[in-house]
């Protein structure tokens, strides 16, 4: 089984963590009520989702 020869720095771990960050959640514009919702999702504030009711929101 192999070993490390040298402990690895910091800055190495970190250069090799640099993709596991995570990422900002891209919001769209509702084209029914004009609310902010996730891409790819139905929106919660009016529940359309592609020009079509999905969802009965009560309010």
């Amino acid at each position: 089984m192999a070993h490390p020869k040298r402990k690895t720095s910091k800055a190495r771990k970190n250069k090799r963590r640099t993709h596991d960050k995570i990422e900002d959640v891209v919001l769209a514009k509702c084209d029914n009520c004009g609310a902010a919702h996730r891409r790819h999702h139905v929106c919660s504030e009016c529940g359309h989702y592609r020009g079509r009711q999905i969802l009965e929101v009560t309010a």
